[in-house]
């Protein structure tokens, strides 16, 4: 086994949880916990919904998990006050400024529709977990190898594309996989998705499970329920997942999960960490092989597949929308990069409150935007007026729509180059120097600060995998050579996902990243004279091909293919 698997052994990752209260009574610091459990601690701590800080020793990244992205206005409020209290850093880090676009104190929002807040000191763990037990939230198996946060569509219940509401399910799945002992030590991160709407936005082609709508006649009776994906995933060896011959009812989707949970349990790679995701397996057994094994597992009949009914993917709901009560709205706002301050999350919380009904919600997205619901349509110019929704305004320009970031090499022990201030910086000046079709009304701009995916570029219009880059450059050389290492990335084009769903093409690798934005306004330029009509600038880069677009990307009067891969 690898050393994790051997972690793991030595102690159950969830007895972290009283760990932590533990050390935070005693006050222990990092170098105390080290002595006392041994670097294996810093694996489990991920159980408890924790990553240690890369760069700033005795701090830590929370993540929130928030099945569906469903919250309460009282829920957001909380996160929002606990981001204001807690996520300070020091002023040996800058302090309040810590980040000149953002400071301190802030939220980011996930792909996986969690919240994450940084600076977070391991002694406030324990008030931070008391605050949210009040309200019913958690940091629980935020991490680590075993279930974590379900998706949803973020208008469930809400949409008119919509065919019933699996949010129920999805609570019901999560409450399931959350501190149960028995499921909480997989091979691997183990990643669900469940969704009633037709649209796909809860993206189960790129997760471990992904349950979607379908209809099925049983002894003349006509039922709705689920068909199952498996087998997703991006990052390195991204694979789209494989749909198998089952139909799932609702009642069942809880026993399903926890079959595929025991077949990756089970035979799943505890060797080769490299591997251990559940799409390796999928890949190995094959999919007939795989949904053999979870019907030999699973206590409730599988019945194979009815009418599938996805239409497509719709990949954000930014803007002003009708609910089915067509007198309500729901409204999306526009988080380029996904980050904003708590104390903006409270206002959010409050202008929830103050202009929604009682059933008002805020909902999170997995393009790192938020939603709030249950609007009459009287009040929703009220709403866009609040202070806090001025940066979030649901009518951005297409690149500041679709524009996606991870955490980046700011917090994270990966990350090879900054990404969140990049992502919302480039996004604003790609709106300002692009002339985009009238129709194109979002490209989708992903920036991953290394080849972890966690912004998930390879299904993007655009992709960013950052490195670092070897040029030529005798005015700021450190060396003989004449050459210096700077920051770029990889640039993919073409991903998407739905009906004609494909990965990037990396077609330009080490771009320095200040030839990025010249390189697009050259392909821009030649999408928007030889588009067809209504094409989407990922259909004109797969037909154009990569020869082309790596030529027009090479006409910019910039540096794009002038570097190198720099040696870690």
């Amino acid at each position: 086994m690898n050393t994790v698997e051997h972690w793991k052994q030595e102690k159950h990752p969830l007895d972290i949880i009283e760990d932590v209260k533990e050390y935070a009574n005693e006050g222990l610091s990092f170098d105390e916990i080290e002595d006392r459990a041994g670097d294996g601690e810093w694996e489990r701590l991920k159980w408890a919904g924790m990553y240690s800080h890369g760069k700033q020793r005795g701090y830590f990244m929370v993540r929130t998990k928030v099945p569906g992205g469903a919250l309460r206005p009282e829920q957001a409020a909380v996160v929002g006050k606990v981001a204001d209290e807690y996520a300070t850093a020091p002023e040996e880090f800058g302090g309040a400024q810590q980040n000149d676009l953002w400071g301190d104190a802030f939220v980011d929002i996930t792909t996986r529709q969690d919240f994450q807040m940084h600076w977070i000191e391991l002694e406030d763990v324990p008030e931070i977990w008391e605050k949210y037990d009040e309200v019913g939230l958690t940091t629980i198996q935020g991490c680590g190898d075993s279930a974590r946060n379900v998706l949803g569509c973020p208008a469930a219940g809400l949409d008119h594309h919509e065919v019933f509401d699996a949010q129920p399910v999805i609570d019901a799945v999560s409450e399931f996989f959350t501190e149960n002992r028995e499921y909480a030590n997989l091979p691997r991160k183990f990643k669900l998705t469940i969704t009633g709407c037709r649209e796909d936005c809860a993206q189960s082609q790129i997760n471990d499970v992904g349950l979607t709508p379908a209809r099925k006649e049983i002894d003349g009776e006509r039922y709705y329920g689920f068909h199952a994906r498996v087998g997703g995933g991006l990052s390195d060896g991204p694979r789209m997942a494989s749909p198998l011959d089952v139909f799932v009812r609702p009642e069942d989707a809880v026993e399903f999960c926890r079959a595929v949970a025991q077949v990756f349990k089970e035979v799943g790679d505890r060797h080769n960490r490299g591997v251990c995701r559940m799409r390796y397996l999928v890949e190995e057994m094959g999919p007939e092989n795989f949904e053999r094994a979870i019907r030999d597992r699973a206590t409730v009949p599988l019945r194979s597949r009815g009418e599938d009914l996805t239409e497509g993917y719709t990949g954000d709901h930014v803007g002003v929308h009708k609910q089915r009560d067509d007198d309500l709205r729901y409204i999306g706002f526009n988080v380029v990069g996904g980050r904003m301050g708590g104390d903006e999350l409270v206002e959010a919380a409050r202008a929830a409150n103050k202009y929604g009904t009682d059933d008002t919600t805020i909902r999170l997205a997995t393009d790192q935007n938020f939603l709030i619901t249950h609007v009459p349509e009287e009040n929703v110019d009220d709403l866009l007026a609040e202070p806090f929704a001025a940066d979030y305004q649901p009518d951005p320009g297409p690149f500041s729509r679709g524009a996606v970031g991870c955490t980046g090499s700011e917090f994270c022990n990966y990350g090879i180059i900054e990404t969140k201030k990049r992502v919302k910086r480039w996004a604003r000046e790609l709106d300002d120097r692009i002339d985009t079709p009238d129709d194109l009304d979002v490209v989708r701009m992903h920036m991953s600060g290394c080849s972890a995916s966690c912004a998930q570029p390879q299904i993007a219009d655009i992709g960013f995998r950052g490195e670092t880059v070897q040029v030529n450059d005798d005015e700021h050389s450190t060396n003989e050579e004449g050459d210096t290492i700077v920051e770029g990335m990889d640039v993919g084009l073409g991903g998407s996902l739905g009906i004609d769903n494909e990965f990037v093409d990396w077609v330009e690798t080490a771009v320095p990243a200040d030839a990025v934005i010249p390189a697009l306004e050259r392909l821009f330029a030649a999408y928007t004279d030889d588009r067809h009509d209504d094409e989407r600038f990922y259909e004109w880069c797969r037909r154009v091909g990569n020869d082309r677009l790596r030529t027009v990307m090479q006409q910019a009067d910039a540096n794009v293919s002038g570097g190198v891969a720099a040696d870690d």
